[in-house]
């Protein structure tokens, strides 16, 4: 009695399907695993005139944009393979191990050296003498406070020389008034700022005269923050570095600047970077966490203020299995950060060709993951928070509110349905709601997500 098709099939395919990693005894004939015909012609070969990927599914604005941005994608996975080299040659140098991954309780004291393997990693990467990286830093504002605390004494001066710091960092400093307590201002720190030139650059001529006997540390914003002036590039922290009194340590915010370029502040002179592991060194993996490196004297007073005096580097348990994302995360960021390089162009590309100012352009050179364009009006900023947060993985439900945020002045507004809360690495927008409302987005996995989100915007503004 001869069989149908789907008979034969079922009776063929079923051992099969429930034992998958038992090879068959013998080749059944190819149209036997197949339920129907419908099936058989859905796997059928394609043909030389057909493409073996459907087209983008991205607007025609976004289409045409990335079809211009060919050479630029190119330089930008030029960039990824240096810098993921580097990272690579530094894990094979300390030797890593799936034993370095094991966490700790308590005090942490026997962490199976995965601690310190970590920190010699990242010190290597960055071109530093020391490192700390610890979960215990919980944001990038966290890790810089506890930079600028190794240095600062009462009596001494910081001086920012790019201008007014983020707005997290100013109740740090002391320069906006709150109901918080331990500023550096209470310390006894003064603080002091040399403004930006017209077109938002670094005033080289005032810096040459800035530094006075008692400013113990010069202050340098790697990133543009909330403001439209350029981020700066390590070339030109080694030209302020260089224009120092020798006795003045220099401190880096190097938020949203890792692996943006081939060398990293540390390597140029800078005593001190920090920053937060939910940006571009934690690859979108780190759950969470931030890292100091920098001169060893001013990376263990760091970790005195995260910890204690006397307890320093050697303290500090990693519950499960934080330590290993870590070191995933950060293998993963040079091109992690890569995508969020090529999501920004996109970005720039798209909204400058609707008539909207960007920072940095499309063609421009690039300092950090950040991209900011000017909507100009409050409706519209919140009309594409809206947009990007329907396009995210996580709460794309969700309606973003403006509101109050810890340490920013402004009512602010957030796109960020990431995995990892806040993360930045991640897809995500936000803003000031402040004229001239301006939209600072940054992060992406892949620049195809953005491709998707920027559809969405488009049809809102």
């Amino acid at each position: 009695m001869a069989l149908s098709l789907s008979s034969a099939a079922a009776v063929a395919v079923a051992p099969f399907v429930c034992s998958p990693l038992v090879p068959p005894r013998r080749r059944m004939p190819r149209g036997l695993f197949f339920a129907s015909a419908a099936d058989t012609a859905a796997y059928r070969p394609l043909s030389r005139a057909h493409s073996a990927y459907p087209a983008q599914p991205f607007v025609p604005e976004v289409t045409e944009a990335v079809e211009s941005l060919y050479s630029e994608f190119k330089e930008v996975d030029n960039l990824v393979a240096h810098n993921s080299m580097r990272v690579l040659k530094a894990f094979q140098n300390a030797g890593i191990g799936s034993h370095h991954f094991s966490g700790s309780t308590g005090y942490g004291h026997d962490d199976g050296g995965g601690r310190e393997a970590l920190d010699c990693v990242f010190a290597e990467i960055v071109g530093a003498e020391s490192a700390i990286v610890r979960s215990q830093f919980f944001s990038g504002t966290h890790a810089i406070a506890c930079a600028l605390f190794a240095f600062l004494r009462p009596g001494d001066e910081l001086l920012a020389v790019a201008g007014a710091p983020y707005d997290t960092l100013e109740e740090v400093i002391g320069i906006r008034e709150s109901s918080s307590t331990g500023s550096l201002k209470d310390f006894g720190v003064t603080y002091r700022e040399v403004p930006l030139t017209g077109d938002g650059g670094l005033n080289w001529n005032a810096l040459s005269f800035a530094v006075r006997p008692h400013t113990k540390c010069t202050f340098i914003q790697r990133s543009c923050g909330y403001s439209w002036r350029q981020s700066l590039s390590v070339a030109d922290i080694q030209r302020a570095i260089t224009k120092q009194n020798p006795d003045c340590m220099v401190m880096v915010d190097n938020c949203y600047g890792e692996f943006v370029e081939m060398f990293e502040p540390p390597m140029v002179g800078a005593d001190l970077i920090a920053g937060s592991l939910i940006k571009n060194p934690g690859g979108t993996i780190a759950p969470c966490g931030g890292y100091v490196a920098g001169k060893r004297t001013w990376v263990e007073a760091a970790a005195a203020r995260l910890s204690a005096p006397g307890l320093g580097v050697d303290s500090g348990s990693t519950p499960g299995d934080v330590r290993r994302a870590l070191f995933q995360g950060l293998f993963l960021s040079p091109q992690m950060v890569g995508e969020a390089i090529k999501g920004g162009l996109l970005i720039a590309e798209v909204m400058s060709n609707k008539g909207y100012k960007v920072q940095p352009l499309a063609r421009g050179p690039r300092h950090d993951t950040v991209q900011a364009v000017q909507l100009g009006g409050r409706q519209r900023l919140i009309s594409f928070c809206e947009a990007v947060q329907r396009c995210c993985p996580i709460g794309s439900f969700i309606k973003p509110t403006a509101g109050v945020t810890p340490g920013y002045a402004s009512e602010v507004i957030f796109a960020d349905g990431t995995f990892i809360d806040g993360s930045t690495s991640e897809l995500s927008c936000d803003g000031p709601l402040r004229d001239p409302f301006t939209v600072f987005c940054q992060g992406g996995t892949h620049w195809t997500h953005w491709a998707l989100a920027l559809g969405e915007v488009l049809k809102v503004i």
